[in-house]
């Protein structure tokens, strides 16, 4: 306790030290002909020398803007609003003989109304955005977002990878993934679904925080946060996208986007429709051992899925200013989605002798329907005008899958006389619940301090069956003794503070969060099987410090140091003790005595500019959440594991640049070192792996509205659960043509041209056993897009609602 008070009395005295230098403020005032104030323009302090933007800001509600710490120098104050003309540039000279300047009113110059329809853009979002304390990707500028879905967005974004198993990694570490600010409650196989259902057209933004600050939820070793469109134009606007993508196999993804905003009221919609028919395919060749280490048996298995998925997905919201200090927020959201496919499985058993003893075969057909819903409300307070302000919200989501399967098992002979054979029906209803509800409170002090606190609190209730019926008769009979009925509850209860304070060079920033978890299991009993049940209490405490230090007046080299606790939960069917089955040779199960995983993590950052940065960092876990297999007979068993320890060393750097006026190249590397120590069962688990992850795109602009992209991915050998995988590389390409006075686009694309985004897995670890595993999916696609903005706006100016108060509610339902 010694230690925490001394932290939060540092955290306090961060922002109360206001009474040091603060370097050179430039104030002033934005207002257009008729004297009226201009809220929200755009304030740019631009180099003279090269034109690089040094500080940029908005006016607030009384069009009044302030730029702290500028360094001496020779500067272009620029200021740009919708509806006005730009102002002529203010030159600016800086130097130590100079103090804070007040300016003079900067008037604008009216601008006509704007019709869309006529219209005419030129100006174009880069692909990669750096920020202090986050990495923005603008998804427009990805040609190919038009025929993707957003987990394939995801997949091409630089510092994003997918696994075999659809987990979600940033910069080599697990993420959360946030939608516009709020957590989805999902993982695994439903997340990869929900996010299937939304097609990349809807998608504004994708924010990515690998340290984010203590205002956000400790779950998660980094946060991916899916922006939504949302347009801020007053009048009605809107854009339309139609995408077709066929591999092996075809998909759709069609979406529409809607705005309309008038006054106090913005009203926005965003509409998708998806449409996947794709296959998998494994081969595995699996060896089992004696006790001795001799070779006793061998199977050799092939798998081959084929699904269908049709989702779709409406967004709804509404934003209400009803007074020019409060605004309202009203979100809802429709998921509704249908998968159906069916699984094969043609196995062979052999002898030490690699003589044939058996042949299996498995036929699986069905499917689920999946209805998901959920509405979000939200207040802003700003108390004054020196940016003091209360916000809150409180969500409810409701998830309801029903899921069919239907099992066919046969066994043969060698000489292909049936031996035996097994038919059987899985019906999988499952409901969740979730309620929470947040609020947070920002006060801004003189020179440059910020002080941020807040309190959450979550309640998530899951009930998950699982009924065995034999269908071997013509009448189904339940079998209690291979289905389950399990019931989850989870209450977070969570407060954060967190302060910051800059001076002309030095910076800041201290939070700590604690949380306080309080969860039940309970496997309910039936006439055969037995009721059991689990709980966990336990307090956490998540304290973050980052320092930042500028190498050059002008803020264009900078230094970071930073060090922070995160914890990792396991997600609610990782608990669930009941083994389910896959094929005759594989089954998974949960694990209920499941303990959380902590990561602590120190990192130096480099940044130059938006050109370069530079990141070392040590990464230590303990009590590792870990997929581990056991044999039993001829049987693989998967079920998590906490193994004892594990450590990463990460490099990551970064490089955007433009060679040429059309060339722009973004590149990122990131190397690793990973290691585990720890038990799988009996077996010991040390291991050790080099990582090198490489992302290369080229973005082309040509003249006529023609441009292009070209780039590809290559990620080394790598550790994936008791796997080591093998290197993979692809390769994709786009090319896009504006036209009708660019309001519209057409968009070809190519992904993993050459088809080489192919799994090659080999176990580490397993007790008398060893497999090799093969695994390929439908990634060769071509893809064909139309995308078409249309709209009228009259640029009317009005106080704006950023995002609601909820800055993190979605993570882990499986």
């Amino acid at each position: 306790m010694k230690g925490i008070s001394t932290f939060i009395f540092f955290l306090f005295l961060t922002t109360t030290m206001c009474a040091q230098t603060a370097g050179i403020t430039l104030a002033g005032t934005v207002t257009d002909t008729k004297n009226e104030l201009i809220r929200l323009a755009t304030v740019r302090l631009v180099n003279t020398k090269d034109s690089t933007t040094i500080k940029e800001t908005l006016t607030n509600d009384n069009g009044k803007f302030r730029l702290n710490g500028i360094g001496e120098g020779a500067y272009r104050l620029i200021v740009t609003t919708v509806g006005q003309k730009q102002n002529n540039p203010v030159l600016l000279t800086v130097d130590s003989t100079h103090q804070d300047m007040l300016l003079p009113p900067l008037v604008l110059q009216p601008a006509k109304n704007i019709d869309l329809s006529g219209v005419t853009v030129t100006a174009r979002r880069p692909l990669i955005e750096q920020q202090i304390d986050k990495t923005i990707v603008n998804v427009d500028a990805m040609i190919s977002s038009a025929t993707s879905n957003t987990l394939e967005v995801l997949e091409k974004t630089p510092g994003i990878t997918i696994g075999v198993n659809n987990d979600i990694n940033l910069n080599g570490q697990g993420a959360l993934v946030l939608i516009d600010g709020r957590q989805t409650y999902m993982s695994g196989q439903d997340l990869a679904a929900y996010l299937k259902s939304l097609p990349g057209s809807v998608l504004d933004k994708i924010e990515l925080m690998d340290n984010p600050p203590a205002r956000y939820d400790a779950a998660g070793n980094a946060i991916i946060n899916i922006r939504l469109k949302k347009n801020r134009m007053a009048g009605f606007t809107g854009n339309i996208s139609m995408g077709y993508s066929p591999g092996r196999y075809a998909r759709l993804n069609d979406a529409v986007n809607l705005n309309y905003n008038r006054k106090k009221l913005n009203l926005f919609a965003n509409i998708g429709f998806n449409k996947e028919q794709n296959y998998t395919s494994d081969l595995y060749d699996r060896k089992f051992y004696t006790a001795e280490g001799t070779l006793n048996s061998v199977v050799s298995l092939s798998n081959n899925q084929q699904y269908n998925n049709q989702g779709a997905n409406i967004n709804l919201g509404l934003d209400y200013a009803v007074t020019p200090k409060t605004t309202y927020g009203v979100v809802l959201n429709f998921n509704d989605g249908k998968r159906n496919g069916w699984f094969s499985a043609a196995g062979n058993n052999y002898n030490k002798n690699d003589q044939l003893m058996g042949v299996s075969a498995s036929n699986n057909t069905g499917g689920d329907n999946r209805r998901n819903g959920s509405i979000n409300l939200s207040v802003v307070h700003k108390l004054n005008e020196k940016g003091r302000e209360l916000s809150g919200d409180i969500n409810y989501l409701h998830y309801k899958t029903d899921g069919n399967q239907l099992l066919e098992n046969f066994i043969f002979q060698p000489d292909g006389a049936l031996n035996g054979a097994t038919k059987f029906q899985y019906l999988l209803p499952s409901f969740i619940n979730i309620y929470t509800a947040k609020a947070d409170y920002m006060h801004p002090f003189k020179n440059k301090a910020k002080l941020e606190a807040g309190i959450k609190s979550s309640i998530v209730d899951n009930d998950n069956v699982v009924d065995y019926f034999d269908r071997m008769l013509e009448i189904p009979v339940i079998d209690y003794s291979r289905s389950n009925h399990f019931k989850y509850h989870e209450n977070i209860n969570a407060l954060y503070i967190n302060g910051q304070k800059n001076w002309q060079r030095w910076g800041v920033q201290s939070g700590l969060r604690i949380e306080n978890t309080n969860l039940r299991g309970n496997q309910l009993g039936n006439g055969v099987a037995g009721d059991s049940s689990f709980s966990k209490n336990y307090t956490g405490v998540f304290p973050s410090m980052y320092f930042s230090y500028k190498l050059d007046s002008a803020g264009n080299n900078t230094l970071n140091l930073l060090a922070v606790k995160r914890i990792n939960r396991p997600n609610y069917q990782l608990l669930n003790p009941f083994v389910f089955f896959r094929d005759q040779y594989s089954y998974s199960a949960g694990n209920p005595m499941l303990n959380p995983q902590y990561q602590y993590r120190l990192e130096l950052k480099y940044t130059h500019k938006q050109l370069f940065r530079t990141a070392l960092s040590f990464n230590r876990f303990t009590n590792v959440i870990f997929q581990t297999t056991q044999a039993v007979d001829s049987i693989f068993i998967t079920r998590p594991q906490n193994i004892a320890m594990g450590y990463m060393i990460l490099l990551n750097s970064g490089l955007s640049l433009a060679p040429a006026k059309w060339w722009n190249l973004n590149l990122d590397i990131l190397l690793s070192h990973m290691g585990l120590n720890g038990k799988a069962y009996t077996e010991n688990l040390v291991t050790n792996v080099y990582v090198a992850r490489i992302n290369l795109l080229n973005q082309l602009r040509f003249n006529n509205g023609w441009s292009a992209d070209f780039g590809g991915y290559y990620a080394s050998r790598d550790l994936n659960g008791q796997a080591v995988t093998s290197g993979m590389v692809r390769v994709n390409a786009a090319v896009q043509k504006k036209v009708w006075k660019d309001k519209a686009s057409i968009r070809l694309s190519a992904d993993d041209i050459f088809h080489s985004w192919v799994y090659h897995n080999k176990s580490v670890g397993v007790k008398q056993a060893q497999y090799l595993q093969i695994t390929e999916t439908d990634t060769q696609r071509l893809g064909l897009a139309f995308t078409w903005r249309f709209g009228k706006s009259t640029f009317a100016r009005k106080s704006r609602h950023n995002d609601n108060a909820s800055d993190e509610e979605k993570g882990r339902v499986e």
